[in-house]
């Protein structure tokens, strides 16, 4: 009977503690692995960096694209390039000519 008293008593001391520290482990577990803990930031704040680096990639991609079609447009009209282009496109060369394609 004494040792169901004591063990009341021993319990109720440590309750408190056990409980806190699990809820501790709890927050500190999902700020870490949670959906918005800290390695899911680390993930996305590198799928953002690779995002604008090919953002940036593209941009120039489209800025050379957008250079070639002006110089194609009818009011400026390029013969360079408007040779360039129906030589590629039709697969003429002249005699003895070298043609190396580039894209």
């Amino acid at each position: 009977m004494k040792f169901l008293t004591e063990l009341r008593l021993r319990s109720s001391h440590i309750i408190g503690p056990v409980i806190g520290s699990c809820l501790i482990f709890y927050f500190i577990y999902h700020a870490v692995q949670g959906d918005r803990g800290l390695i899911a930031f680390w993930q996305l704040t590198k799928q953002v960096t690779q995002a604008k680096n090919t953002h940036s990639i593209l941009s120039r991609k489209r800025a050379r694209i957008k250079n070639r079609v002006t110089l194609l447009n009818p009011h400026s009209l390029n013969s360079d390039m408007l040779e360039e282009r129906a030589r590629f496109m039709l697969g003429y060369s002249k005699p003895g000519e070298i043609v190396i394609f580039r894209n």
